[in-house]
């Protein structure tokens, strides 16, 4: 008997191959082999008249999707069914969640089997587990099917009929969706409440302290209160108005009450006044979840979500981790059997739990796979057991450290507070120490190191005794000012994300990468910070679609998500309410449609300051003498960051215009340094008698405000002759066109190196750019690319893989086939098998394209 095993992906396919006797062909799907239409192109031309086909949904005969397939998956979708033909069995082995369930369920709609067709699910790529697999399958699900079915219409209806929305109200090429433009307006928010806070300062003193019989063995305390009355701290404070709020009981200080209070109490005695100890328990952390794992390798590995992702994957795939999209926290015996043996081996029998823990999932809609993320298999291999690098490895020590951590005995921790009067000021000392580090030893959240970590938990107090006097060795006014709302990184997003119920942890990768890429955000050391244009979204859905981008109707959408998975809710009749019918979303867009003002709709109102949204970005515009003067809003400037003085500030830099650099001595112009759309560029003249003045953009690398008047002279002499060509006697000439820097010879063109500066290049360096130009069109117009890594050889072939160094971003080569690496994967985290199974995905896509030339025309 032959069965053919259908999964995802090559590498996955690799992986089981070798767990499965003789009889079983295992191929890849490559992904989904159909969906719907994502352009017109791919529409039928059957229902191209149809008023729905655009929305590739039936709207008008029972939400039925219109799915087409993929131009990249007709080769590998005939390679299934020639095999298909010699099997005698189906078995759909794709991922055991909802978009697993529906890529197994389409393989089936497409292929249409004449043979049986079994359902194979696992959490784990294992020997064991493949086996157990294959002795226990079940029939596709078709409630799973639905409700990811019904899923992938919602977002198509919202995306695709609020998006032209968005294009003819604010600006072109904007999109809407059913769970980012919740993201988004969750960042808008917090960037709204820093816009909103207003700064409070306040002081307060820290003293240095020591025991009269131990010198060196000093500790701080900082001041709580002076005449009973508690010293005011950044909580106190109303975050719009600056000041105290209203009611707090507290004495604010400024500067030169607490000088004159560290005056008088650097003279008075200073005594122990109380001393209270206690120890607590510290336990351990539940295992990963997907959320979770994002969360941790974000704030250890600085991995984004998207990477996090990408790496567990590989990881899964290749055997070394249970499935990756799970918000389960349970383990299975065999985990928590191997776990429990292998801390007693690497740690000693104090280190492990008295008995096996258990976790429990909290979300009521968990219901991906059914274990969190672990190490796969029940030997639980360190990281110096698997053979691993890069990225890799440390997202996979990062989930065996979490999972040791489960099966190990609780921390304990001893507090100690030391409250220190001196006069009618009482200072609070804390210390603590850890008694026992118990799972602190494997794993501590958000360190890289535990043991280092543990060290840094211990910050002991010296022994003190109520009563007793201690020696004042420095006392100083210390200033602080109140913080605004952090804003949110990935970790802080996911977790907001999680918390509030919206979107799938498997999901949130998707999501941020979606909003980042759209230009809706960008990230900044770490954090989020919303765009211009994503406030001028937000604004106009709240003010139409209210609804759409609630965060509780969102999480209410994923319940009815399980309900349609558990087979409780009717899928047709869900739709039907959410887009027909006067509430329906169909109705709102009309309506928004005719009455959103397109001048409303791009306008970013920040309370003093608006700022509209136009062809070349954020803008602040203002009428002076009744002439409307315009500026361009930095790029790089948040919307908190944007203050009424900072907009009057620009406003006027654009009503005089920049200040000139100085006058060119041979025309008498003014020469100036400008921004434009296209980034920074030196003019000459003010552009008021000539028709058209003379610019040149700034080269990158050169900081526009670090241009001189030589510079800016030196930059509109070009184009300038560099001499001429010893074989030709023609002039080479050095100049910044539209790709940047280039030297020219007889009409050929090479661009400058990094290393090259256009206003020193020479004569000589130009001739070598030329001739290395000459040399690769001799080659066909080709260069031998910069090896950036060697990676191996091929298994089959025996030819080496390395990655290249190409126009468009690093890529691997194996005989005339290239594939480029993910744009957010480091050349340093490439892989042999990564590279592999690159190529083999840009295989299944047909290859090369090849590209016809026009023949001319007589």
């Amino acid at each position: 008997m032959t069965s053919l095993v259908i999964v995802e992906s090559p590498t996955k396919a690799r992986t089981i191959r070798d767990f499965l006797p003789n009889g079983y062909e295992v191929k890849a799907s490559m992904g989904h082999i159909r969906d719907l239409p994502s352009s017109a192109a791919e529409i039928p031309s059957s229902v191209r008249d149809k008023p729905w086909s655009r929305l590739g949904v039936d709207v008008e005969s029972g939400f039925k999707p219109l799915y087409v397939i993929s131009s990249r998956r007709k080769k590998t979708i005939k390679e299934l069914k020639d095999s298909l033909k010699q099997a005698d069995e189906l078995i759909i082995a794709t991922d055991e969640d909802r978009e697993g369930e529906s890529i197994g369920w389409h393989l089936v709609e497409v292929l249409k089997p004449k043979v049986p067709v079994q359902r194979m699910v696992f959490h784990e790529i294992t020997r064991d587990a493949i086996a157990q697999a294959v002795q226990s399958p079940r029939s596709l699900d078709e409630d799973l099917v639905s409700a990811q079915e019904t899923r992938r219409i919602l977002d198509r209806l919202v995306g695709y009929t609020i998006s032209p929305l968005l294009w003819k109200k604010i600006a072109p090429k904007l999109s809407a969706g059913r769970v980012q433009s919740v993201a988004v307006r969750l960042l808008v928010e917090r960037e709204r409440e820093r816009h909103a806070f207003v700064r409070g300062s306040y002081w307060d003193l820290d003293a240095v302290l020591s025991k009269p019989e131990m010198q060196g063995d000093n500790f701080k305390a900082r001041l709580l209160s002076v005449g009973g009355t508690r010293v005011a701290r950044g909580k106190d404070f109303d975050e719009t108005t600056g000041k105290i709020a209203e009611g707090a009981d507290v004495l604010l200080l400024d500067e030169q009450q607490a000088a004159a209070l560290r005056e008088r109490l650097a003279e008075t005695d200073w005594r122990v006044a109380s001393v209270e100890t206690k120890r607590s328990v510290r336990r351990p952390y539940a295992p990963f979840t997907t959320s979770t794992l994002q969360q941790e390798a974000g704030r250890k590995l600085r991995l984004t979500a998207r990477e996090t992702m990408r790496v567990a994957q590989r990881l899964y795939e290749n055997g070394f981790i249970t499935y990756h999209r799970t918000d389960s926290v349970n383990l299975s015996d065999e985990a928590v059997q191997g776990t429990r043996r292998r801390v007693s081996a690497l740690y000693g029998e104090e280190y492990l739990s008295p008995k096996p823990r258990r976790f429990r999932t909290k979300s009521r809609t968990a219901q991906e796979a059914h274990e969190a993320i672990r190490p796969a298999g029940g030997q639980m291999r360190p990281l110096s057991e698997v053979p691993l690098s890069g990225n890799e490895a440390r997202l996979y020590d990062l989930i065996w450290k979490r999972t040791m951590a489960t099966q190990m005995a609780d921390a304990q921790i001893e507090q100690v507070t030391a409250l220190i009067e001196a006069d009618d000021a009482m200072f609070r000392a804390q210390g603590r120490r850890v008694l026992f580090p118990g799972f602190f030893r494997a794993y501590v959240e958000g360190s890289d190191d535990p043991n280092a970590a543990i060290e840094d938990r211990d910050e002991p107090l010296p022994p003190l005794t109520e009563g007793e006097a201690l020696n004042l060795l420095e006392l100083q006014p210390v200033g602080h000012e109140t913080k605004p709302p952090a804003r949110y990184t990935e970790a802080a997003l996911v977790k907001a994300l999680e918390a509030n119920g919206v979107g799938r942890p498997s999901t949130y990768a998707t999501i941020i990468g979606t909003i980042v890429d759209r230009g809706y955000v960008r990230r900044q050391k770490g954090a989020l910070i919303p765009t211009f244009m994503a406030f001028a979204v937000t604004a106009l859905l709240e003010s139409d679609f209210e609804r759409l981008v609630d965060v509780g109707f969102t999480a209410r959408m994923e319940e009815d998500l399980d309900e349609i998975a558990r087979g409780e809710l009717e899928p047709t009749a869900y739709l039907e309410s959410f887009y027909l019918g006067e509430e329906g979303l169909e109705s709102q867009v009309q309506q928004a449609t005719q009455n959103v003002d397109p001048r409303r709709a791009s306008t970013v109102d920040l309370g003093d300051v608006k700022v509209r949204i136009g062809r070349f970005g954020p803008f602040l515009e203002k009428e002076v003498d009744g002439k409307r003067v315009t500026v361009s809003v930095p790029e790089d400037l948040a919307p908190a960051d944007l203050t009424p003085e900072l907009a009057e500030e620009l406003l006027e830099r654009g009503a005089n215009g920049p200040e000139a650099l100085g006058v060119d001595s041979e025309t008498g112009l003014p020469v100036y340094v400008k921004d434009g759309p296209f980034g920074p560029y030196v003019q000459l003249g003010d552009g008021e008698d000539e028709k058209k003045p003379k610019r040149v953009s700034v080269p990158k690398g050169m900081d526009p405000s670090q241009v001189d008047l030589a510079t800016a002279l030196a930059l509109l002499e070009l184009p300038r002759t560099l001499g001429t060509h010893p074989e030709t006697g023609e002039p080479v000439k050095a100049g910044i066109g539209r790709y940047g820097p280039y030297v020219l010879h007889d009409g050929t063109f090479a661009s400058l190196r990094k290393e090259d500066d256009i206003l020193t290049i020479d004569l000589d360096r130009a001739l070598e750019l030329l001739a290395e130009k000459a040399a690769r069109k001799g080659r066909g117009g080709r260069r031998e690319p910069k090896v950036l890594k060697e990676l191996g050889t091929h298994p089959e072939s025996g030819e080496a893989i390395n990655v290249l160094d190409g126009r468009y971003g690093p890529y691997v080569r194996h005989g005339g086939l290239n594939a480029s690496l993910p744009k957010d994967m480091s050349p340093d985290d490439a892989t042999l098998e990564i590279a592999l199974q690159l190529l083999e995905e840009r295989a299944a896509r047909g290859g090369p394209v090849k590209r016809s030339r026009r023949k001319k025309k007589s």
